[in-house]
């Protein structure tokens, strides 16, 4: 049934009631390590999964989220305003919650098609010639719409800007990211560049730096090269939530790894996401350019700088720490975490779902969101690890074409 706005959810649980902890599976490989195949889907599931639980209390503060259904959210649940939300306000005419994604996983389901169109590395120019005419001419399911409509026609302005700077403005794909507010919209959907890349964290830092640089700039642009980095760390046979995030660290930079390092220390000593909720926040906030109100940004928000980070990815850090690469606990910390929280349960869910493969992301939740979302949620994931096989073929070639080239520069020495 879907929640009203004086009856609490029956998806919620109070603060004292103890969350109780899914047992990440590591199935399918000898040794009971996933396979390549399994971390993909597993990450692309976590990451829909993650959206669609964010979604409904996206904007929020834990203490709304809290009173308004009656505890913390435990699963999928309906609309903030209930049947309201067609007409209220900032939400309209969007249906967020009952389990759809958002824009989150339409990006990245975007980005997973230029994927099987070029079936090799991307950089800002696939942006341009690829990406750009997926989100103007190909209609796709929206569920917050509930129709079938042009991608452009939900994503928010900030990806927007990609289309008028490179479609209408003819601006170098290098460059078209420099002028557009700096936010999480190019990091929430580079997961795909972190699985492409799987194990190997600073060719898909280096990937999405590169693919990201036509939609942002300083620490968004920053972020996306990181966030892929983490997922591509996460796919390391024996990685841990610790190892993730030291990856992370070995490679941001400036206010990004300065974020990532507070919240990371903010969160040892937690279990579980309740008693991490205010630290992890008061660790981030002086990095955070948007402010206190997350709907009323400071006249400084999302501007460039080197001293600043997105909040989104040291949350999702954070609470992968907290709790400990389990995906429950995990994402529901980020979803309860409140503010941009689709964004950081996406980003969470994705780098849990990598480290333990698919069974680790509660079938029940799978089923629900791709039933109410009108989605084939695995379809993308048999995609992209097919063109990961491809990429790696082709790298694995030109790497001993490399190595053949200069051993023979360096014959003379030996």
């Amino acid at each position: 049934m879907e929640p009203t706005l004086d009856a609490p959810n029956p998806a919620v649980r109070t603060p004292s009631t103890p969350s109780t902890p899914s047992t990440p599976s590591t199935p399918t490989a000898p040794g009971g390590v996933p396979t390549l195949d399994d971390r993909i889907t597993g990450s692309l599931l976590g990451a829909a999964v993650g959206d669609a639980l964010g979604g409904p209390v996206e904007g929020y503060t834990p203490e709304q989220i809290l009173e308004r259904h009656g505890g913390r959210v435990t699963g999928i649940v309906g609309p903030w305003n209930g049947d309201a939300w067609r007409t209220a306000r900032p939400i309209a005419p969007y249906h967020k919650g009952d389990g759809h994604v958002t824009d989150d996983t339409l990006m990245t389901h975007t980005l997973i098609r230029v994927y099987e169109k070029v079936r090799g590395h991307l950089d800002a120019y696939a942006v341009a010639d690829h990406l750009v005419p997926e989100l103007m001419n190909s209609p796709v399911w929206i569920p917050e719409l509930e129709a079938e409509a042009l991608p452009l026609q939900r994503i928010f302005l900030a990806e927007k800007w990609i289309v008028t700077r490179l479609h209408y403005g003819h601006v170098d794909p290098r460059e078209a990211g420099s002028g557009n507010i700096v936010n999480c919209g190019a990091a929430m959907y580079m997961a795909p560049v972190g699985l492409v890349n799987a194990a190997d964290p600073r060719a898909a830092y280096a990937e999405a730096l590169d693919l990201a640089g036509a939609h942002q700039s300083s620490y968004g642009r920053e972020a996306a090269g990181v966030f892929a980095a983490a997922v591509a760390a996460a796919c390391v046979p024996g990685a841990t939530p610790a190892s993730v995030v030291d990856a992370a660290l070995s490679l941001a930079k400036d206010g990004t790894e300065a974020a990532i390092e507070a919240v990371a220390e903010a969160a040892v000593g937690h279990t579980d996401f309740e008693t991490a909720l205010v630290p992890l926040r008061r660790a981030v906030a002086p990095f955070d350019t948007v402010g206190p109100d997350y709907r009323a940004p400071s006249l400084g928000a999302r501007r460039p700088s080197r001293l600043h980070s997105i909040e989104e990815l040291p949350i999702a850090l954070g609470m992968l720490l907290v709790g400990g690469g389990d995906f429950r606990r995990t994402v529901l910390g980020a979803v309860n975490y409140g503010r941009d929280c689709d964004s950081i349960a996406t980003m969470a869910g994705a780098i849990v779902g990598a480290l333990h493969g698919e069974a680790a992301v509660p079938a029940e939740w799978v089923k629900r969101v791709a039933e109410a979302s009108r989605l084939d949620l695995h379809a993308p994931a048999r995609a992209l690890a097919g063109v990961a096989r491809e990429v790696f073929a082709r790298d694995a070639e030109a790497r001993r074409a490399h190595e053949s080239a200069f051993a023979a520069l360096t014959s003379a020495d030996r």
